[in-house]
């Protein structure tokens, strides 16, 4: 999954960031409101995480912004402004959830899981499908209830296509979720991992869809 984070604190954005690609999401950081619109206006994400006190373009602009552009990217606020009225206009304005620093990690990326969830249109915390189970809560992968060792990128490739069976993604689409700005694409990067996906999870479980991308199937 493929997260954009919006802090222009150095010491938290730094220290939240790594706790992210811990988790294996692949995350761009910017540090003011202007980059992040720029940002989310030209890239596709997962989820944002926004702070409000931004240089150069208030928080609560950006977010209307992208919520006028019908953009449903699901967005979670996490700022210092801790008063009523502060949470109301960032619910208004488009938020999905709202955290208040300093805030326990540990319920951020409780938070984040949840919102990526009801994104994918599923209400479950671990995706289950033709006997083989993800938790993305604990990173553990199961086939036929065996433990399954997956690297981060096989993760971030299987992920997003076993939360939504039936839905086509292309190389493009599993790219996005795969790398971040800094990171080096390999041309065939996406193969690679799906792969070694159909080496320790079964040949049949990702489908290639000849000329659209890749599948796992309802049935």
């Amino acid at each position: 999954m493929r997260l954009l984070l919006v802090e222009d604190d150095t010491m938290i954005g730094e220290a939240v960031l790594q706790v992210l690609r811990d988790q294996h999401y692949a995350v761009d950081w910017v540090r003011d409101g202007s980059m992040a619109d720029q940002a989310l206006r030209t890239e596709q994400y997962d989820l944002v995480l926004l702070d409000l006190g931004l240089p150069k373009r208030d928080g609560l602009e950006v977010l209307r912004a992208l919520r006028a552009r019908r953009n449903p990217v699901p967005v979670l606020i996490a700022t210092a402004r801790d008063g009523v009225a502060d949470r109301i206009a960032g619910l208004d304005a488009g938020a999905d959830d709202y955290v208040i620093k300093p805030y326990d990690i540990d319920e951020l990326l409780a938070r984040l899981r949840a919102l990526l969830r009801r994104s994918a249109g599923r209400g479950e915390p671990v995706f289950e499908h033709k006997g083989v189970s993800l938790n993305p809560a604990t990173r553990e992968a199961t086939v036929q209830g065996q433990p399954v060792t997956l690297s981060a990128r096989e993760w971030a490739v299987l992920e997003p296509l076993l939360a939504r069976p039936g839905a086509v993604l292309s190389r493009a689409q599993l790219e996005e979720k795969l790398y971040s700005w800094k990171d080096d694409v390999s041309s065939n990067a996406v193969e690679v991992y799906i792969h070694g996906v159909r080496k320790k999870l079964g040949s049949d479980l990702i489908q290639t869809v000849r000329g659209l991308g890749y599948v796992v199937p309802k049935e």
